[in-house]
């Protein structure tokens, strides 16, 4: 019975030495849905994998990354958009602030002109704009028929900007079609969402990783040339440039941003498994879809990840986490 005890006593005290290793985790949920599911997800796992005290708090890219550098805390950034904080970032990194364990979406985040998947099937050579501007009839303007219709995003946005200018350097009026302004995010989902459900044509500008793309399977057209940063700083991103060329759109970099203070102190398998875990756009998306439809929060997507998913999340964690894992869900 001694004997037994003593085991019992020492399994025990091995296990708190394992949480008290990996201590107090604080991760960063942004203001969107993907990096809501993506803390949920790397919270649930140090938690029950790897018996950290994990802790998820609201942020945002900007203010979170610039006090992972300034104060060491929140430890990590699940989703860290650094392609919007590059000098933060790299001063952080060369001062030896923060780390970057890794790519967490495995394709980057992805803009451009998308066209449903159905109109590729039926059209095989519609795979790049300059095959898309050809035949405005297929993809008719709702408020004018005799036209092609380009949607594109709310004023404001970036996205709108790069595809007031792309429709410029593509000729598109030149084509037949007219660049329609959706006015909102909503009024965009919205015209796809028409689009799909009358199987009609579609083009315009959209951006992954999102649930409306988890529902909807959207195909991104080719620019048909390189990506050129020089003219993209000098033209296709800003608005008043006048003459605009054909440009490729550059992905974002999406990384998992951990202070070195953290990265120093918690168990290598932590930091492997924040290395190891990406996942792609399209995996993404499904899981955002289905908690859209099933108005889940984040903790709720990341369960239901890891149910449908065991043989992409199991690659990331030891054989010991998995079971860990398994078993809380």
């Amino acid at each position: 019975m001694k004997q037994l005890l003593g085991s019992v006593a020492l399994t025990l005290a091995a296990a708190g030495m394992a949480q008290a290793e990996c201590g107090t985790v604080r991760l960063a949920s942004m203001t969107w849905q993907s990096a809501e599911l993506a803390s949920a997800l790397d919270a649930f796992i140090l938690k029950n994998g790897y018996g950290c005290d994990a802790e998820v708090i609201q942020g945002d890219t900007v203010p979170t990354i610039t006090s992972m550098v300034e104060k060491g805390q929140p430890e990590i950034a699940p989703e860290g958009w650094v392609d919007l904080v590059p000098e933060v970032i790299q001063a952080g990194i060369a001062e030896g602030k923060i780390v970057v364990t890794g790519d967490i979406l495995s394709d980057g985040a992805v803009q451009g002109w998308f066209i449903p998947a159905y109109m590729v099937e039926e059209h095989p050579e519609l795979t790049t704009i300059d095959a898309v501007l050809e035949h405005p009839e297929l993809f008719p303007n709702p408020e004018d028929p005799s036209h092609g219709a380009v949607f594109n995003g709310p004023e404001g946005w970036g996205g709108t900007v790069v595809t007031s200018q792309l429709f410029k350097a593509y000729d598109g009026a030149g084509h037949g079609f007219d660049l329609v302004s959706t006015g909102s995010n909503a009024a965009l989902d919205g015209s796809i969402a028409r689009a799909y459900e009358r199987h009609e044509g579609w083009v315009g500008y959209y951006w992954e990783p999102t649930a409306l793309l988890g529902k909807y399977e959207m195909v991104k057209l080719d620019h048909g040339v390189p990506l050129d940063m020089d003219e993209w700083k000098r033209c296709t991103s800003v608005g008043t440039c006048p003459d605009p060329k054909k440009n490729d759109w550059p992905k974002d970099k999406v990384q998992t941003v951990v202070t070195k203070g953290f990265a120093d102190s918690a168990p290598p398998e932590v930091m492997d498994y924040l290395s190891k875990r990406s996942w792609s756009n399209a995996t993404v998306n499904k899981v955002m879809a289905w908690m859209t439809d099933n108005q889940a929060t984040g903790e709720d997507g990341a369960k239901h990840f890891l149910t449908e998913n065991p043989d992409l999340w199991k690659a990331w964690v030891t054989p010991e986490a998995a079971e860990k894992i398994e078993a809380a869900l």
